[in-house]
């Protein structure tokens, strides 16, 4: 089995092959190519000598190497992981510290940047799907790539490829939800819906009997995810609406808090998140390339990716073992959330087998209903601004974003970020 890896440069790419020595006796995975763009040479590089040291000290005979040339990695390819960030950290740092001038959350997944995260990103999927159809049409594309969901939703509209949207936040929930109850994650049987970094968790079966009410009643004061500093009055939000939420819902529930922390981050010696991550990058890419680094590093936690490889490869498994296990992934909504259309992204219990991911009936929380509804209107807008790169439609996404309250604000962001990444945009200086 051949895997290739799209953004083979990220510093997430360790946890990754760490995933595949752990499936070893699952997975018979034979060549593993990490793919990059000439920028991201030196950062591949360092991860495949790295990656090589990892698999001679599993014992395993992978063969493992990079190219820049991204047709000739995906040729043949079983299974294609896309974990790309066009721009790279400096668009990051543009996308989270632009908005804060308008009072307006950056954050690369949820609020303006993430949007601007996707305007970049989804012509570059498509580009790569293109080459897909062509050198591995029968690939499974597992796609990690934040936004996750709108990536998702746009390759799967736009493309024949087989892809699964994915993201780590839900194994992360899991994990939290058992140490509030006291309980093995193992033993909990976790349902979620809702769309990527706004899902929730309805229910939480523990020996046959649903235990979510008792999850949401104890206060965790840990975050689920490295990079987000939860705010207290969330456990009292899950309280009340009765679910435990994405800890991304934290921008939309407590905005004030957030955009305070945010513009003090920016303005302090930490910097923004995507100035924090160089460095976290920066301490890492030093870790790998010490010879006798021959494991991931326990540093690589705080990047935010706890359980990725845990996610992508179990998904991975599944798919090709056709074990018809459940996990959580973001798939087309086939009427699960009957408010919704059924050729939009949503993030679901899916039963995975050969033929990918089956979602599983669900119930949606009345509590969070107009909140999905409202992002969903803003995703589809995304796709449809990115695609054409119509400004009006790129204006009409970002109106229907929560995290924007006047049309000004969300005219100047446009108009700044748009010219900002001119150079990765250029459908819309046509």
């Amino acid at each position: 089995m051949k895997i290739a890896v799209i953004g083979g440069g990220s510093s997430y790419t360790p946890e990754l092959m760490e995933g595949i020595i752990n499936h070893k006796d699952s997975l018979p995975v034979t060549e593993v190519v990490l793919i990059d763009i000439p920028e991201g040479q030196e950062k591949v590089s360092i991860n495949t000598a790295f990656a090589k040291r990892m698999a001679e000290k599993a014992g395993l005979p992978i063969s493992v190497r990079y190219t820049l040339d991204r047709r000739e990695g995906l040729k043949d390819a079983s299974f294609v992981i896309a974990q790309i960030r066009v721009g790279g950290l400096d668009a990051r740092e543009k996308d989270e510290r632009i908005p804060l001038k308008y009072d307006v959350i950056g954050q690369e997944t949820t609020g303006p940047g993430g949007f601007f995260k996707a305007l970049r990103t989804i012509p570059v999927m498509l580009s790569i799907c293109r080459d897909m159809e062509e050198v591995c049409k029968d690939a499974w594309l597992i796609n990690f790539t934040n936004p996750s969901g709108i990536i998702t939703e746009a390759i799967l509209k736009n493309t024949k490829v087989k892809c699964i949207g994915l993201c780590n936040v839900s194994i992360n929930m899991r994990y939290d939800a058992a140490e509030r109850l006291s309980v093995s994650p193992d033993e909990l049987d976790c349902r979620f819906i809702g769309l990527n970094h706004l899902s929730v968790m309805n229910h939480a079966y523990y020996q046959g009997k649903d235990r979510i009410l008792d999850a949401v009643s104890v206060e965790n004061t840990e975050s689920v995810v490295k990079n987000i500093q939860k705010d207290a009055e969330m456990d009292a939000v899950a309280k009340e609406l009765g679910c435990l939420l994405s800890p991304y819902m934290q921008y939309f529930y407590t905005e004030k808090e957030a955009l305070q922390h945010e513009k003090m981050e920016a303005i302090g010696l930490t910097g923004t998140r995507a100035a924090q991550v160089k460095e976290v990058e920066k301490n890492l890419f030093e870790c790998y390339k010490d010879i006798n680094l021959r494991e991931k590093p326990a540093a690589l936690a705080k990047r935010g990716g706890a359980r990725y490889s845990m996610a992508a490869i179990c998904l991975i498994d599944s798919i090709y073992n056709d074990t018809n296990d459940v996990q959580v992934v973001d798939v087309f909504n086939n009427g699960i959330i009957p408010q919704l259309p059924d050729d939009v992204v949503i993030e679901v219990n899916c039963r995975i087998g050969r033929n990918g991911a089956a979602p599983l009936a669900s119930d949606v929380p009345a509590s969070v209903l107009g909140l999905i509804g409202q992002v969903k209107a803003y995703e589809e807008y995304t796709i449809e601004a990115a695609i054409t790169g119509d400004r009006n439609k790129a204006l009409i996404a970002l109106l229907n974003n929560p995290l924007i309250h006047d049309v000004r604000d969300a005219k100047g962001i446009l108009n700044e970020l748009l010219e900002a990444h001119r150079a990765y945009l250029p459908a819309f200086f046509q």
